[in-house]
């Protein structure tokens, strides 16, 4: 079945802002301090962190809604994508990013503070008011 987690922070940037630099090579580079390559296209393959997350976009709703399979370099070959929807909610101060990361290998559960470390702490400080 695969470890499964959620986890949500608020920034201060608008929904249609996060949704354009999660989609931009550029804007997600420097959104995380590392190397991306993604298209705002359903179906377009993406890197990140310099090639050690790929993946495809499922579905995209503008400014609302990101799903991806989502895998790692330390995943083994015969594991399947694991699934990342991402959740923009206007909040006062900002938007609400809800990461829900599904099907992930049983014994990869370092995925959380993953997301907290290297996408919401460099966020927090790209997103400023």
């Amino acid at each position: 079945m695969g470890y499964s987690f959620e986890v949500a922070e608020v920034f201060a940037a608008s929904p249609e802002e996060i949704y354009h630099a999660w989609l931009d090579s550029y804007e997600h580079s420097q959104m995380t301090g590392s190397p991306a390559q993604i298209t705002p296209r359903e179906g377009a393959e993406f890197t990140a962190w310099d090639g050690y997350i790929s993946g495809k976009n499922l579905e995209l709703h503008p400014s609302t809604r990101i799903v991806q399979a989502w895998r790692t370099t330390e995943f083994k070959e015969s594991d399947p994508d694991s699934r990342l929807e991402v959740l923009l909610e206007p909040v006062d101060g900002g938007t609400r990013v809800t990461l829900r990361h599904s099907n992930l290998p049983d014994d990869d559960a370092q995925y959380l503070q993953g997301w907290l470390d290297y996408y919401f702490a460099p966020m927090k400080e790209f997103f400023v008011a």
